[in-house]
Parts: C-alpha cells; structure tokens; sequence
C-alpha cells in the first residue's frame, strides 16, 4: 500500500489555486491605484500649484476620491478570497493530518504522546493557515508594491532610485539574517510547547490521583518549569526582534529623507521639477511600509516552515500494520476458530513477550488464558487484531493468515472487551453503540444492556440510554464503566469475542450473571483472559502463561489434576480442601 511520506502541502493549495491566482490580480491593480496617487499629486504641484492651471483640478480630485473607494472594494475582496482559501488548506491539513494519525499502527502511539499529536494537530496547523492567509496575502502585495515603486522610481529618475535600491538589499540581508535566527528558535518553541501542552493534560486527566496524593505542588512546580523554559525561548525570539527590527525600522525615516535631500539638489538643479520631488517622496514613504513588514513577514514565515517540518516528520510515519495489496474482505463468513501456530513477538528494544506460543480453539469454543502479570495475555488478543504483527510464526481465523485479511474484516469479527476501559463523552447508547451508529439496531443494544447487566443502573438515571457519561466515564463507578464496555462488544454479535479481564471491577453478584450470561451465548468463540478460577473454570480450553510461553494447557479438571500452577492459584484462591 503506497504511503503518503511528505506532507506536500501544495495538495492542498491546488483546490483553491483561482483564489490565489485573483488574489496576485487584485494585488497587481491595488497596488497600480497607489502607484497612480503620486502621479497625480506631480500634475497637481506641477500643473496647478505651480503652473496656475485649474482646468483639470477637479478631475484629479475626483480620480484620487475614486482610489480610495477602489482600493476599498479591493482590499475587501482581496482579504476575503485570501482569508477563504487559507481556511479551507488549515482545514484540509488538519483532516488529513488526523487521517494520517488514524492510519498509524500501535506502536507509534507507544511512543508518541497525545499532547505533541495534540499541539501539531492544533498549534501547528494555525500556523499554517496564517501562512496561507495574512502572511501569504502580504507577502504577495510586498513582493508586487516593490518590482512596481521600483519601476516607477527608476522611471522617473535612476540616480534617486539608487537610494531606495541600496536600502531594500541591506533590508533583505537583515531579514534573511533574522530567519536564520528565528527559525530554530520557533522549533524549539513548538517542541516546548508540545511538552507544555502534555504536561497540562496528563495532569488534567489524573486530578483524581493528583489530589489523592497530595501531588498539586509537585505538578504545579513541573508545570512552571516547563512554562518558564517557554517563557525563555519567546523572550529569546522577542530579543532578536529587539536586535533586528529598530534597523528595519531607521530605513522608515532616513529614505524619506534621504530621497528629500538629493532630490532637493537636483530640483535647484533643474534636473527634477517640485511635482517629480513630491512624487518621488511619496513613493519613497510608499516603499518603506514593507521594509518595516519584512521583520513580521520573516517571523511569520519562519514560524509557518517550523509547523509544516514538524508535522511532516509524522507523515515520514509508515504504519507497522499494513494489508497486502489485492488484501479484501473474504466471501464467507466467518465462524471463528483460531489457530496459534508457533508465536512469537518482540518488544520495539527487541525484549521476547511471547516465546513459540502454539494453541487452537474451533469455532464456538471458550478458551480461558490465566497467568501472572506481564506474562503476554493481554499482547495474545493485541496481536489477534493485528494492533502488532507477530515476529515470527502465524495467526490463523477459520484457516487463514490473519495478515492476508482486510484490517476490516478481521478487526469487526473481534469484539473485544478492553482491560483499559474506556468511555467517550456522550450519550450511554452513543458509547455502545460505537463505531456502529448508523447499523446497530436498537434491540441488539438493549439485549447487550441486559445481558451485561447495564441496564440495572442505566433504567435508574433520568435519560436513560440518553445519559451524556462524563470524559472518560466520569461520575461511573468502575463496575458501570465495565459493564457499559462489555455491552458495546456483546452488541456487535461478532463471531469472536474477547474478555480481558473484563470482570476486575465487578462484584461477586454481578460477576455470577454475567458468568451466566456468557455461558449461555452460543455460536461464538470466546476467549476469557482472567486472573479468577471462577471466569474460566468452565472454558473448553484453559492455557497458563508463564514468562511469554505456554507453561500449562487444558480443562479445569486437567490441570487441577496436574498439582501445578493452575492448581496453585485454585488453593490461593479457594484454599486446599475446597470441594
């Protein structure tokens, strides 16, 4: 499957090129109109101050009332066709930034942080449209203003336009000086504000735990030393601004008067009449607004580039899971028997998890997984829907490698019930319904509510189903949470269905209907990961991991018979002379 790696952000101005197009038309006649004011105000020091000549007075004030409106009317529409096409392309790189982000694999979220995704999702792409918005718009104009005065100037009088020359070559040094600067301070300034911004919502997430541990001051100290490493890099970029800007800024002053003094000569001279001289200065107070504007224009661009290089450095990103090309979703249905032929799996350092682990389950069996923690239970059902592809060895679902099926396919014929329980911001049904919204029917909802004993404190709440749950569940206990999750994967009526350690959270009352629940669902493979006898017992099939292998395997009575580790934790659990 061919991967997009650069961000190649002229995909996105494509769509909206006309706008920009008529955007550098406006610009060229908007700036043409300013061009036109100096030219009439010479005819009016020269033909009517001057010359004694009314005639065409009133003309030439009504040309320079009808700049003005034009202009206007320009700068409108010139600002909204800009503005416009700069939001669709922040917009347009922020989905397909995010579609980007959907594409990865499970190990990149292993190493990257939700609040640096969250700040290029976010920081970055502002940065972006700002770049194709107002800095665009007046980069534009600076760039068409300059080649016009320049031309008009050396028009009118090469020797004076030598002046403004030298001074936008000496601003164009100084500016080139300042982004070299600038920009390595800006990307400072967007990985600070990544680490800022992770910092905030890591805390946020885990107030609970903060305050249980009396950890505000510890948290409010972190928080501040990475706000004042921020402080520092913006003081550091306000310090070049101070270092470069009063230069640019001189230039403001000293080519007015600078054009004033020769052209002044050259008037005494005979060489430049009083109209030429006034047009002249005005188009030498014309040309300094963007010398000023270089600095800003700079600092824009620079903090613009720094945004596009971070978040193309998440498009240089290639999925670890792909599909095989011609991968599609298989004609029959699947009926869910399972085949573990040899497994194993490596960490990213390369540490074994799994260690030529071997098992099957036929269709509509349960297999039950018991074993220490950390000893690769839950990375068994991680690697079932490929969120990690095996080292070595092979996944087989009615017979066929799992890396020959569409993700699709194989990701909806397994529900699952996560050991991270995790519950969206909306409506109870929204959150069961998830993924399915449009598709699920009702009935299966409610079924799924009541067979995961939902619906015993959901009928309780004034909305019903149509409870908003906080973030995360918030305002749930751990059992509801549970229980809510465990509907969302009953629902879908997937041929495999996957408990991991779904039952932590429960009591032993609610535990027993469950346990009730699921042995009485037929037509599907279950596959039980527990750490209680009690979720197991009744399995098929029972296998006890220990240290990334296969340590025993088969029925409740088998390995109870065996006296080994099963047996142990039955007597940890039950004590010996239990019945």
């Amino acid at each position: 499957m061919e991967q997009n790696l650069k961000l190649n952000i002229f995909r996105f101005v494509k769509p909206v090129l006309p706008f920009y197009i008529l955007v550098i038309f406006i610009n060229i006649v908007f700036v043409g109109l300013d061009m036109l004011s100096p030219q009439i105000s010479m005819h009016i020091v020269d033909d009517v101050l001057i010359g004694k000549d009314t005639t065409h007075l009133e003309f030439f004030l009504f040309a320079l009332l009808g700049i003005g409106i034009l202009r206007a009317l320009l700068g409108y529409t010139r600002e909204f066709c800009c503005d416009w096409a700069g939001s669709q392309i922040g917009m347009n790189v922020r989905k397909d930034f995010f579609t980007k982000i959907q594409t990865l694999s499970a190990n990149f979220f292993d190493k990257m942080n939700s609040g640096e995704l969250m700040s290029r999702l976010f920081d970055d792409g502002s940065n972006i449209w700002g770049l194709f918005t107002y800095i665009g718009m007046l980069l534009s104009e600076v760039i068409v203003h300059v080649s016009f005065i320049m031309f008009c100037m050396f028009r009118m009088n090469w020797r004076l336009a030598i002046i403004p020359s030298v001074s936008m070559i000496i601003c164009a040094a100084i500016a080139l000086t300042m982004e070299k600067h600038l920009g390595p301070v800006f990307e400072s300034i967007g990985q600070e504000t990544q680490v800022l911004n992770n910092t905030a919502q890591e805390n946020l997430n885990a107030v609970r735990t903060v305050k249980s541990f009396v950890r505000e001051p510890f948290e409010i100290k972190k928080f501040s030393i990475h706000n004042a490493k921020y402080y520092s890099l913006n003081y550091k970029i306000s310090r070049i601004f101070v270092r470069y800007h009063p230069i640019l800024q001189m230039f403001r002053y000293l080519v007015p008067i600078a054009i004033l003094i020769a052209g002044g000569m050259f008037a005494m001279q005979d060489k430049l009449t009083l109209g030429e001289l006034t047009a002249f200065v005005q188009y030498s107070m014309n040309i300094v607004w963007p010398m000023e504007m270089l600095g800003w224009l700079t600092s824009g661009f620079s903090q613009g580039k720094a945004s596009i290089m971070r978040i193309d450095k998440i498009y240089s990103e290639i999925p670890q899971i792909q599909e095989k090309d011609g991968a599609a979703e298989k004609g029959t249905d699947i009926k869910g028997s399972i085949k573990y032929e040899h497994v194993c799996f490596n960490s990213e350092t390369g540490t074994p998890i799994l260690k030529d682990v071997s098992f099957s389950i036929d269709a509509g069996q349960t297999l039950g997984i018991m074993g220490s923690t950390g000893s690769g239970k839950t990375t068994l059902v991680n690697l079932l829907k490929r969120m990690y592809d095996v080292s070595s060895g092979s996944i087989t679902i009615d017979g066929i490698d799992i890396r020959d099926m569409s993700l699709k396919q194989l990701r909806r014929a397994v529900s699952i019930v996560m050991q991270d329980v995790f519950l969206f911001s909306e409506t109870i049904n929204g959150n069961v319904k998830l993924g399915e919204k449009d598709s699920l029917l009702e009935e299966a909802v409610k079924k799924a509510m009541d067979d995961s004993a939902s619906n015993e404190f959901v009928s309780k709440m004034e909305d019903g189903e149509e409870t908003v749950v906080g973030e995360r569940g918030v305002g749930l206990s751990g059992g509801q949470k549970q229980r809510l999750t465990m509907a969302r994967a009953m629902s879908r009526n997937a041929p495999i269905i996957v408990f991991d350690d779904s039952t932590s959270a429960l009591d032993a009352e609610t535990e027993k209907k469950i346990q009730h629940t699921l042995n009485e669902m037929h037509g599907m493979t279950k596959i039980i990961i527990a750490h209680r006898i009690s979720s197991v017992k009744k399995a098929d099939k029972i296998i006890v991991l220990e240290d990334g292998h296969i340590a025993e395997e088969g029925t409740h009575d088998e390995l109870l018979a065996r006296h080994g580790l099963y047996y142990e934790t039955y007597v940890t659990q039950y004590g010996e002379n239990n019945g």
